[in-house]
């Protein structure tokens, strides 16, 4: 490839101000330095690029249709420049999350209000990633961090921890299955156990609890909140698995009582899944470090 940016910077310098000197003093050049890049195109393509008329400098159709494509590149490369750099900086920029679990929104959005005042330019999206493979979307730029318990194997993404969690039973405070120190499997098949709308497979009760004892809760009971979850709980219309942060609160309150799943009961780690050229930026990194310490404080 002969052609180069700064030759189509340039030209279209050039064309744009009328002479060479006036370009040499935008761009910041020697004009011979200009005329040198016009005569290398020339010399190369054999062509001609501009034509002098009544004192005027004019495109020939080498020409023309050189400045045409100065006039598509130059403008988006430095708009890409200057958005490149203000995400360096963070003061402007977009971070689209994924989440992969309901129960995140719990210390998320409080988070993201802090990370608001901190970073006012920064646009902030949530979506929940449940409804999407997040991982093509986050390698192709769609979204910038996905928060998740489950890291898969890319060498273009990077998982920062951002906390331990364990997750509990969820139970009312007259349940029979308040007498067990912990829950196993089979304790369950005679329960209806409460989840969120979401495909089972992706809910850690199942593949990390109860699929691999091979048992069945005696129904399932999928709802969209949190709140009406705990709700469900505490009148004794069912169970549910759900993280300590979330029932931190109704705990304090004693309006349920939770208990360990298994004898070491299921921990797991929450992860801010981001692309690897992007993890030094500011924005990021510091919504990383905000969500590491709000959670170790809590």
């Amino acid at each position: 490839m002969f052609i180069e940016l700064r030759q189509l910077r340039s030209l279209k310098a050039i064309y744009e101000l009328g002479n060479l000197t006036r370009a040499a003093q935008h761009l910041h050049v020697t004009q011979s330095a200009l005329s040198h890049q016009v005569r290398s195109i020339e010399r190369y393509f054999n062509v001609t690029l501009f034509v002098r008329r009544q004192k005027q400098l004019q495109l020939t159709a080498a020409g023309e249709r050189l400045f045409a494509l100065a006039q598509r590149v130059v403008p988006q490369v430095e708009e890409t420049e200057l958005a490149l750099k203000r995400m360096a900086e963070g003061t402007t920029a977009h971070l689209n999350i994924a989440i992969e679990c309901h129960s995140c929104f719990d210390w998320l959005l409080p988070l993201l209000d802090e990370y608001r005042e901190r970073w006012p330019n920064i646009e902030v999206d949530v979506r929940l990633g449940m409804a999407l493979d997040p991982w093509p979307s986050l390698r192709d730029g769609d979204i910038d961090a996905v928060i998740t318990s489950d890291c898969v194997s890319d060498d273009a993404i990077v998982f920062e921890p951002l906390f331990n969690y364990e997750a509990l039973l969820a139970v009312a405070r007259d349940h029979p299955l308040t007498s067990k120190q912990y829950i196993e499997p089979h304790d369950l098949g005679v329960h209806t156990l409460i989840t969120y709308a979401v495909p089972r497979q992706r809910l850690d009760i199942f593949s990390h609890f109860l699929s691999p004892a091979d048992i069945e809760p005696a129904a399932v009971r999928a709802v969209e909140l949190t709140a009406l979850m705990l709700q469900l709980v505490a009148s004794g219309r069912g169970v549910a698995a759900l993280p300590n942060w979330v029932l931190a609160d109704a705990l304090t309150k004693k309006s349920i009582t939770a208990r360990p799943l298994g004898r070491k009961g299921m921990h797991g780690t929450m992860y801010a899944a981001v692309r690897d050229k992007q993890r030094q930026l500011a924005f990021i990194n510091e919504f990383i470090v905000m969500a590491r310490h709000r959670m170790a404080s809590t």
